[in-house]
């Protein structure tokens, strides 16, 4: 009897995952787990938590409402805690015939994870399955991808491509093994959000896109993207797809479905725009790998200084800029914020504040809900002027930009404590 562990990492979902299908497929039996970070936490070198309370709650809502789908066909999800690489070298060793399917995440310490595990002879096939675009079906190959997003956009649309045919969710699973692993349990306390109630899981996750194309909003997205304030000004599908609890291309077909019955328009465009932006930050890494990572980027850049105290200001919203103070407050009470409000609050610390641009991203990583290592180490990149962006950084005027996002005031008085 073959045994296929499915390892779930930031796929939580069903449908349209590939591996998943696969493993369906191979496997005479089957095992899905997850592995959460909660219990050994790491602390990052600029003195926090790698995971805060918002992403761990966030993480727990996804694994369970995985769990509840999976046991409603037959199968169920044994969620450990704890180092990963130990964690499955320990039921590989116990099961022995045994593979292991999982998600293909091209990150330094993700890829580590994986060499490590073959390092013990234990089979691992990885599955990409992340993006909106299939890299098979793009014009060019990844390592020879543009540098430029302008460019990459246009050949894109030039090769007529929308994205990639999402796979439906299987409709029976493989049985589990006939003996089951102990798994170990969480139980912690959050703090609920003040402004944004997102919940972890693949079924949130469809009831907000559903809510989200039947009130019509994708026609209003260009006009409102950039504001700071409310539910509806953006799309919000950011949460469930950083967790895979949604999938880049089952988003774009619901989109296409959306304009054929209502028609294109600006709106619809700058929606799978910005979808098309994720995908050229997940496609970079084929091509630069760990120098995406480094302190200087694609450059030779050094370093920023780091002073604490002054990095303690910015993290906790106690700069002399109440717009910034603000936009940290609001990351800190909710996990949230506004593209526009990151990019602000990002250019502040590395321009303003001279500080070193891997402890913000450090910062977002612990903080935000929706944090994906893609797109947050993209931006982080793009702003610094250490990434592929021409202009050789995305310096803001904070003045200007409070005035043109927030003239009444109103987000600062939302968030100021």
């Amino acid at each position: 009897m073959k045994l296929i562990i499915y390892w779930f990492r930031n796929d939580l979902r069903l449908a349209d995952n590939l591996g998943f299908y696969q493993a369906c497929s191979d496997g005479d039996c089957l095992l899905p787990i997850a592995i959460s970070s909660t219990k050994n936490n790491a602390i990052t070198k600029w003195g926090f938590e790698r995971m805060g309370p918002h992403r761990r709650q966030f993480e727990m809502e996804s694994y369970q409402d995985l769990k509840a789908i999976l046991q409603m066909l037959g199968s169920d999800l044994y969620v450990f805690e704890g180092n990963t690489f130990e964690i499955l070298a320990s039921l590989a060793a116990r099961y022995k015939d045994v593979d292991i399917y999982c998600q293909q995440i091209e990150a330094p310490e993700e890829k580590a994870e994986i060499q490590k595990l073959k390092g013990l002879g234990i089979v691992v096939r990885e599955f990409w399955q992340s993006s909106m675009l299939d890299p098979e079906d793009l014009p060019f190959k990844l390592d020879q991808m543009p540098d430029v997003f302008t460019q990459f956009r246009k050949q894109v649309e030039a090769s007529n491509l929308r994205c990639a045919v999402p796979l439906d969710a299987p409709t029976s699973l493989p049985p589990m093994p006939a003996t089951r692993p102990d798994e170990t349990q969480t139980s912690l306390n959050f703090n609920s959000s003040k402004v944004l109630a997102f919940k972890g899981g693949a079924r949130q996750a469809q009831t907000h896109i559903e809510q989200y194309f039947f009130r019509r909003l994708p026609d209003t997205y260009k006009q409102t993207r950039n504001q700071l304030m409310g539910q509806d000004f953006s799309s919000k599908f950011s949460p469930w797809l950083a967790s895979g609890c949604c999938s880049a291309r089952s988003l774009a077909k619901r989109l296409e479905a959306y304009e054929e019955q209502y028609g294109a328009n600006d709106g619809t465009y700058w929606l799978w725009f910005e979808l098309l932006w994720r995908d050229y930050f997940e496609f970079l890494p084929f091509k630069y790998g760990n120098r995406l990572f480094l302190c200087q980027g694609l450059t030779s850049k050094s370093a920023n200084s780091f002073d604490l105290s002054l990095f303690q200001q910015w993290m906790t919203g106690k700069t002399p800029n109440s717009f910034i103070n603000a936009g940290m407050n609001e990351l800190a009470e909710t996990g949230f914020m506004s593209n526009r409000m990151r990019q602000i609050v990002a250019s502040y610390w590395i321009y303003d504040m001279n500080g070193d641009w891997r402890a913000g991203a450090a910062w977002f990583e612990s903080q935000l809900i929706d944090y994906d290592v893609y797109s947050n180490q993209g931006n982080w990149l793009y702003i610094a002027g250490r990434g592929t962006d021409p202009r050789g950084g995305r310096p803001f005027n904070t003045v200007k930009q409070a005035q043109d996002h927030d003239p009444a005031g109103a987000y600062r008085a939302r968030w100021l404590r």
